[in-house]
């Protein structure tokens, strides 16, 4: 295990385990899944081919054997992921119904949530060359939000990268709780990943390009503002760029956020600009709404080049 190289990117989080009632009439039937949104970010990079752990906790039972049988199956190396034998793996399930889909969690107390800064490894956090996480890695407890901060204290004071997804749950904490803690998060970042909902309930900022402006002032090297179906917004102090959307035949818009999230930090890990970085991530979002879950779908780099191939690269125009 020690002979291993360390992963270049590392996500902390909450893995999850999800039961989607996609499919049955009845009702009465669930398809087993996966989710947690760094658990998906990880996967998507891994499928991008990026060497990429995860740092988090599961419990000591068949759902958190369920997700290392996963990760073991998409190269994501779990060594930094622990097994705590006095909390459960957290769980969710999907429902639908004429108004959409439904989200129901099961996670207070989880093995993640459970997991403190005095759990890090911190020479692993010190030793990658990307530390990734989120609003959500921030807010499921008190003791991960420590474990949280720690983390990207640490990761910064060896020079590492620090991405950051926004990600707010509202039903996990007070709103200003949330904005007090994600925008410091924010400030830590070199890269932001912020979805354009977020910052609006966070600033009642609306427009994209005032957006991007105040991640930018907040510290943010690079920021890349998922538009959902408008595409994304790239930037950094001297550049602008507009990614307009993939065409696709969307049927379930979950994870999508996280394979953008996953392929872009990839992408400009391995030197690309941004732009290119930008419409790589937008299509292979685009490409993982195709698909139920938030797994399944992700695409494969050689899918997401091939749907490159397709299009014109003219979606990279400066902004204005």
């Amino acid at each position: 295990m020690h002979d291993r190289p360390l992963p270049d990117i590392l996500a902390l989080g909450e893995p999850m385990v999800e039961f989607n009632q996609a499919g049955d009439p009845s009702g009465r039937l669930y398809r087993q899944g996966f989710g947690g949104d760094v658990s998906n970010f990880a996967i998507a990079a891994a499928r991008q081919g990026a060497r990429v752990g995860l740092v988090s906790a599961v419990g000591d039972d068949p759902y958190g054997r369920l997700l290392r049988g996963l990760w073991t199956e998409e190269g994501v190396d779990d060594r930094f992921v622990r097994t705590d034998p006095e909390a459960y793996t957290a769980v969710y399930f999907v429902t639908h119904d004429a108004q959409g889909h439904h989200f129901h969690f099961f996670r207070q107390g989880s093995a993640a949530a459970r997991l403190g800064p005095a759990q890090l490894p911190l020479a692993a956090l010190q030793g990658c060359r990307l530390l990734h996480l989120s609003g959500i890695s921030l807010g499921i407890s008190t003791t991960a939000c420590d474990a949280g901060l720690a983390a990207i204290a640490a990761a910064r004071e060896a020079g590492v990268t620090v991405s950051f997804d926004t990600n707010l749950r509202r039903k996990l904490w007070p709103l200003a709780r949330a904005r007090a803690v994600i925008t410091e998060a924010m400030r830590a970042a070199d890269l932001c990943l912020p979805s354009l909902d977020d910052v609006t309930a966070l600033t009642g900022l609306t427009d994209p390009d005032a957006i991007v402006d105040h991640c930018l002032s907040l510290g943010a090297r690079v920021v890349a503002l998922k538009l959902g179906a408008d595409g994304a917004l790239v930037a950094d102090a001297k550049q602008r760029h507009r990614i307009a959307p993939h065409p696709c035949q969307a049927v379930d818009a979950t994870g999508a956020g996280d394979t953008f999230g996953g392929a872009f930090a990839t992408r400009w890990l391995a030197g690309d600009d941004l732009p290119t970085a930008g419409r790589y991530a937008a299509v292979a979002a685009a490409l993982s709404t195709e698909g139920f879950g938030a797994v399944e779908p992700i695409p494969r780099a050689e899918s997401v080049r091939r749907a490159l191939a397709a299009v014109p690269p003219d979606a990279g125009e400066p902004g204005q």
